[in-house]
């Protein structure tokens, strides 16, 4: 089958509220908000329902009912294309670990026009 013809999944992994998120969704977009990258049909495994996975059931809580998020920019810490879909996954971020927050805004504010402290 042709790659165009193929279903493309992505595997997100962004940092939310001290965890990190790690999605798989058939869409990822640059979107329309700046600043942010939309993600559209979030993938849940269809796992056996004698096994329930504590994670996925956390993540599944989480974004019941969202057709598509908007993940900051700067959250992000990798978007990859995969063949197919893995689990999904929140783990808590802890100590020093590989994979660290950026410490804050990539905005800067701009002071205001017309202010009289300028040099």
């Amino acid at each position: 089958m042709p790659k165009s013809e193929t279903k493309r999944i992505y595997k997100i992994i962004f940092h939310n509220q001290g965890e990190v998120f790690e999605i798989y969704a058939k869409s990822v977009d640059q979107g329309h908000l700046f600043g942010f990258v939309e993600v559209e049909e979030i993938l849940f495994g269809e796992r056996s329902q004698v096994v329930v996975d504590p994670s996925e059931e956390r993540m599944k809580s989480e974004f019941r009912g969202v057709r598509r998020i908007f993940v900051p920019m700067h959250s992000i810490v990798r978007i990859d294309e995969v063949e197919k879909e893995g689990v999904a996954r929140i783990t808590r971020q802890e100590g020093e670990g590989n994979v660290s927050e950026f410490p804050s805004s990539i905005y800067t504010p701009q002071p205001p026009r017309g202010d009289s402290n300028q040099s």
